[in-house]
């Protein structure tokens, strides 16, 4: 009889936690909170969600972030844990911010004002997207810094402006695209139509053009 009162109260425990929908460092369907303001914030400003910042992990936040975590080689399950909330820029217990170095910040934030100064923001973190895309693509160094220094990749870097000191809106823009905003959807390559002088650069496939620059693969 004992035993069969014990069971009893391990299974009503099991049910109690599968009806709690918010654990430290987890957000799911169901979840509510600040957290889950945070990640709807997120992924509707980078074009991921297109509902209400209400707080509530309902089947549109679901979605969202299992596009997210799709486009981000990330585990898709719809539940935004550690992993996830990470490669979004959200801290919670467990999570202590994104596995990218200052240093490689400061390098992709010099980077972006030499490259995109002036441009609207969403072109300043499309600049910084393409840097990271290249580090992902096997073509080029498997590293900011290598990317960055690529013989002839940048010509901030050639003509010395990636050395002048950046303003804050280069470092947030250089954040948000380490934390999985591309508004490129891949590409690699921009170019200033008024400006370049490469053929070879006009040979790509086009996908966008932000401010000044076409963006293309």
């Amino acid at each position: 009889m004992k035993i069969k009162k014990i069971v009893i109260l391990f299974i009503f425990l099991i049910l109690i936690l599968k009806l709690i929908p918010i654990c430290y460092g987890l957000s799911k369907y169901g979840s509510r909170g600040e957290e889950v303001k945070q990640i709807q914030t997120k992924l509707k400003s980078w074009g991921y969600y297109s509902g209400k910042v209400d707080g509530i992990y309902g089947s549109k936040t679901y979605e969202a972030v299992k596009n997210f975590q799709k486009k981000n080689n990330l585990d898709v399950d719809g539940i935004a844990g550690d992993k996830t909330l990470k490669a979004l820029g959200i801290n919670s217990s467990g999570n202590k911010g994104g596995s990218t170095n200052n240093s490689d910040l400061n390098l992709l934030t010099r980077l972006v004002y030499g490259e995109a100064r002036g441009e609207p923001y969403k072109g300043m973190v499309a600049v910084a997207a393409t840097v990271l895309n290249r580090v992902s693509d096997s073509r080029f160094p498997n590293t900011i810094a290598g990317v960055i220094y690529q013989s002839g990749a940048y010509t901030c870097v050639s003509d010395g402006q990636i050395n002048l000191s950046p303003n804050a809106q280069s470092k947030k823009a250089a954040q948000d695209a380490i934390n999985g905003w591309d508004p490129t959807y891949g590409c690699i390559y921009y170019f200033n139509p008024s400006t370049a002088t490469s053929k070879w650069i006009w040979s790509r496939p086009q996908v966008l053009t932000i401010g000044k620059h076409i963006f293309c693969k």
